[in-house]
């Protein structure tokens, strides 16, 4: 049997999200095929989970109906994202994007309004992505009969996953955000998603009453671990870095004792 969060990420592909601000429709029996072989395993892996009705609404991109030039979209913003991970925003290049990818910069402006408009749908295919993940997550039913701990380390784990995946397009979204706010919106927006998708699973191993504190202690555990994980972005420290095991472990205990304490609360003294 595949690990949970293998799993997960399967179910990922046949549930439909709606999200405010990017339509990401997810359909069993549409997935499109792209040449994969630019790509590392995780990233190749990641791909397979996108069709093109998950891109096709995105801002900046031109819409097509042939089903190549779908997948050269799909191919282009999957490069792109993994050129982000090696390379600053101003070190890239749609020509460095279209050599990798095997196309002309011809067939990248049939696609896309422009590098910018590239940009905003990567950010938004990011922000989608990592909402239909949570998502998933939350709705797996082996979630019944898991504690608050349990719960809290499934969470962080996807959340951690998710900045992992798209920590170049994190980056530069963040370094860029006085010259263009709206990317950094989009991923803010995507965190309170995020706290508002994980919030019911939270609540219901925290006991009844004092829901009010409990929304409010949940939220501060999530400002703990996006402030630590965008962190690890942007300066890479050398204590506990991003990919490393022990970023899940610290960030799940730390969730959980936040909101252990919180519930703990509801308790009479004795």
């Amino acid at each position: 049997m595949l690990p949970w969060h293998r799993r997960l990420r399967l179910r990922s592909r046949l549930q439909a999200v709606v999200l405010v601000f990017a339509v990401a429709n997810y359909r069993h029996g549409y997935n499109i095929a792209v040449n994969t072989n630019y790509l590392d395993d995780r990233v190749a892996a990641d791909l397979q989970s996108i069709d093109w009705l998950a891109v096709r609404d995105l801002p900046g991109i031109l819409p097509t109906q042939q089903r190549r030039s779908q997948e050269t979209t799909i191919a282009l913003l999957e490069a792109a994202a993994l050129m982000l991970r090696e390379r600053s925003l101003d070190e890239f290049s749609i020509e460095d994007l279209c050599k990798r990818v095997g196309v002309t910069i011809g067939a990248f402006y049939g696609r896309f309004e422009g590098k910018d408009a590239f940009f905003s749908a990567l950010v938004s295919l990011a922000a989608s992505r990592a909402l239909a993940a949570v998502h998933a997550a939350v709705a797996d039913e082996e979630n019944l009969g898991t504690g608050l701990e349990q719960a809290c380390r499934r969470v962080v784990e996807v959340a951690v996953d998710v900045v992992r995946r798209n920590v170049g397009v994190v980056r530069a979204a963040s370094q860029y955000e006085s010259v263009y706010p709206e990317r950094w919106g989009t991923i803010r927006a995507t965190g309170s998603a995020m706290v508002g998708l994980a919030m019911p699973l939270l609540l219901a191993r925290m006991g009844r009453g004092r829901i009010a504190a409990k929304e409010r202690s949940i939220g501060f555990a999530f400002q703990m671990m996006f402030g630590t994980l965008i962190n690890a972005v942007l300066h890479k420290p050398k204590l506990v870095s991003l990919d490393e095991p022990e970023m899940v472990d610290r960030l799940a205990l730390a969730m959980f004792l936040q909101l252990q304490h919180e519930a703990r609360a509801n308790r009479p003294a004795r």
